[in-house]
Formats: structure tokens, C-alpha cells, sequence
């Protein structure tokens, strides 16, 4: 089953998974920008990456902007050669920059990975699997119990 999904999602425009985002991104758009959801959108994915349908581990998605980095343009004194406003990355990935903002939401919980969910023209979505470090579950879980650890908490 993990298999057609994922193949599913390699060619988006040629399986059902266009026409299924074309009716959810609108509705994703008038959502907060950090929402949290009861089931992935990509089971294959998040299963990959270490999600588990059990207590202590949460899903959140959330938007980020697209493109490169927003720089504002300088008033004067340089030539427009020399003023680095377009064509600047940022060091940190989108991906990331999305992490650690929902990261910051829910600070008692540990974000464990991310993956990409759909991009519009303004925005790209990004589901985040955190995990509870408090949980019973967790704790009891020898695959996932090394986030339990200090060395791991903030």
C-alpha cells in the first residue's frame, strides 16, 4: 500500500493526488499558519520518517513563505550593481525555517522531522512530526525513547 502512495506522490500531475490538493489547498489557506492535524496527509512519508499512530507523537502543518530571502533596498550611496537585494539565499532551508517554527509553538514538545506536503505560488506546506517526551508511551517505546533524553530536550 506504501508503495502506491508514494508513487502517487512522485508525479503528482499524473495520479489523484492533483485533483485531492486542488479542493484541500484553498481550505489550507484559510487555516491558521500552524495547524495541528489528527492523520498525515503522506503515511507513506511520515512513516519513513519515524511517525507512529500512538500517543506522543503530534502532527502539525504549517506554511512557510516561497522564494528567496526578502531584503529591503537600500535608500542610496551604492550602485544598484552593488546593492544585494535580489538573488540572496538565506543559510537555513525553508524546510528548516518551518521546523523551528513550529518548534517554537509547542515548546514541551520535540520536533522529530518534517516533510513536504504541497506548494502554491505563495506558499509551501510542510507536515511536522513532533514527539511528547513526557509521554508514558514514548518512554516506554525502545525506538523512539533516545529523544527522552537530556541531551535531547532544550
Amino acid at each position: 500500500m506504501y508503495k502506491y502512495i508514494r508513487d502517487a506522490w512522485k508525479n503528482p500531475d499524473e495520479s489523484y493526488v492533483r485533483e485531492l490538493m486542488w479542493q484541500r489547498a484553498p481550505q489550507w489557506r484559510r487555516q491558521k499558519v500552524v495547524q495541528r492535524i489528527d492523520r498525515p496527509t503522506r503515511l507513506d512519508r511520515a512513516r519513513s520518517l519515524g511517525y507512529r499512530a500512538k500517543k506522543g507523537f503530534v502532527l502539525v502543518r504549517t506554511r512557510v513563505r516561497r522564494g528567496g530571502r526578502r531584503k529591503s533596498r537600500f535608500k542610496g550611496g551604492r550602485k544598484p550593481k552593488r546593492m544585494g537585494v535580489n538573488k540572496i539565499t538565506q543559510a537555513k532551508s525553508i524546510q528548516r525555517i518551518a521546523e523551528e517554527r513550529v518548534g517554537k509553538k509547542y515548546p514541551n514538545l520535540e520536533v522529530l522531522n518534517s516533510y513536504w506536503v504541497w506548494s502554491d505560488g505563495k506558499y509551501k506546506y510542510y507536515e511536522v512530526i513532533l514527539v511528547d517526551p513526557q509521554s508514558p508511551s514514548i518512554i516506554n517505546d525502545k525506538k523512539i525513547n533516545w529523544i527522552c533524553s537530556k541531551k535531547h530536550t532544550n
